[in-house]
């Protein structure tokens, strides 16, 4: 009888013993499965911020990328690509009695006139002796010297303009165009093709005295 109730009570134990094991087991899973939902909710809010930053990244990229392109209109940042190379000198012809003889040298309707000439013909960015010209650049005779944004002009001028080579020569080259008035006062010109000119970048203030941005309602 007394061994009987051993078994039973060894029994009992065993049962309880395997129902604790099983309530840690349940608990254990619950826990595990509250980590693992915690995670993917961490996960999702990593995923979530690459994405932002990645949406930033392109918004930031956009935005430098249009600021070089308004840098580079503006004239602020030098440019390089193909284009031609116009040099521009003084006649050096005797000029014969009666003949004026500052029809023979340049002046700065001769540069205007080029300069003109090759935006009209596609010319993206030029440089006048090393002056890069922008929408505030002036080109002007002060007494005998030619200026280029208020810098002193020697010659032989030097002209590179970037643009299509063949559309620019051609554009100077128009019959009764600019070519053909200079050497009728045998102004020296020379055109030459280039791979590759660089433009400097515009090196003058851009600063407003007056202007102010019209900000819209």
């Amino acid at each position: 009888m007394l061994a009987m109730q051993l078994k039973v009570q060894e029994r009992v134990a065993a049962q309880n013993v395997a129902v604790q094991r099983a309530e840690d087991l349940t608990a254990q899973l619950r826990e595990v499965e509250r980590e693992r939902e915690a995670l993917a909710k961490e996960v999702e809010n990593l995923r979530q911020q690459v994405a932002d930053l990645t949406s930033q990244q392109a918004v930031y990229t956009g935005l430098a990328e249009q600021l070089e392109e308004l840098r580079a209109a503006a004239g602020l940042t030098a440019l390089k690509g193909p284009g031609v190379r116009v040099v521009l000198d003084d006649s050096d012809r005797p000029w014969r009695p009666g003949e004026n003889p500052n029809a023979f040298i340049i002046h700065d309707e001769d540069i205007l006139r080029v300069v003109n000439e090759l935006r009209a013909s596609g010319a993206e960015a030029i440089a006048v002796n090393g002056q890069r010209l922008t929408g505030r650049s002036e080109i002007r005779c002060v007494g005998p010297v030619v200026m280029v944004n208020g810098v002193r002009t020697t010659t032989p001028v030097e002209i590179l303009a970037l643009g299509d080579p063949h559309n620019l020569e051609q554009g100077l080259r128009l019959r009764g165009g600019v070519v053909d008035l200079l050497t009728m006062y045998s102004i020296r010109v020379t055109i030459e093709r280039k791979a590759e000119v660089i433009i400097p970048p515009y090196k003058g203030s851009l600063q407003f005295e007056y202007g102010k941005p019209v900000v819209n309602p």
